[in-house]
């Protein structure tokens, strides 16, 4: 995969570790993979970000963090997949993850009626608080939609980068193979 670029927007491990806001962590930072591109420790970062991206209200950094870290998949990735929720995206998600539980627990294909939340920023614990109890007054579907959904993205993210991965490596052996035997030729 084109290393140098990423590697040229995401943090050094050394840097992360250095941060005197970050000094508490101790050596829970230290462990390779939460900085190394490698097929694994991306491909786990992804999964673990679309994953915790659905986790209801501002906690899916923090998610993916208490997840990559014991996990030891690569952290920055982690945090940034999980920015696939946005505010224009999360409505969707939702009304998707809805349809998945409905789906699942065979609730049948009758419409969900979902009053509107307004989130108040001066007043954001009790809009947390207020958040969690609309999300809960949605029921079942919605919570086993969230599951479900988040399990399967962060299956078939996994899988997609593995095979990405994979297929960039034989196109770049290929592609080298290729320069050998013009090179080869042309002597």
């Amino acid at each position: 995969m084109p290393r140098k670029f990423f590697r040229k927007y995401l943090p050094d491990g050394d840097t992360v570790r250095a941060n005197k806001y970050l000094a508490w962590l101790g050596t829970w930072l230290d462990h390779p993979n939460l900085w190394h591109l490698n097929r694994h420790s991306v491909a786990g970062g992804v999964a673990i970000g679309l994953a915790a991206g659905l986790v209801p209200g501002p906690l899916q950094m923090l998610t993916a963090a208490l997840l990559a870290v014991p996990l030891k998949k690569n952290l920055p990735v982690a945090l940034l997949t999980t920015l696939y929720t946005n505010p224009f995206t999360i409505v969707p998600l939702y009304v998707l993850a809805i349809a998945y539980g409905r789906f699942l627990l065979g609730a049948g294909n009758h419409p969900v009626a979902v009053e509107p939340y307004d989130w108040d920023w001066a007043h954001w614990i009790d809009s947390l608080l207020g958040f969690a109890h609309w999300t809960l007054s949605l029921g079942k579907p919605l919570a086993a939609g969230l599951v479900a959904l988040a399990l399967t993205l962060a299956v078939a993210g996994y899988f997609a980068v593995q095979l990405a991965w994979r297929a960039y490596v034989i196109l770049a052996w290929r592609h080298r193979a290729r320069q050998r035997a013009e090179r080869k030729a042309n002597r």
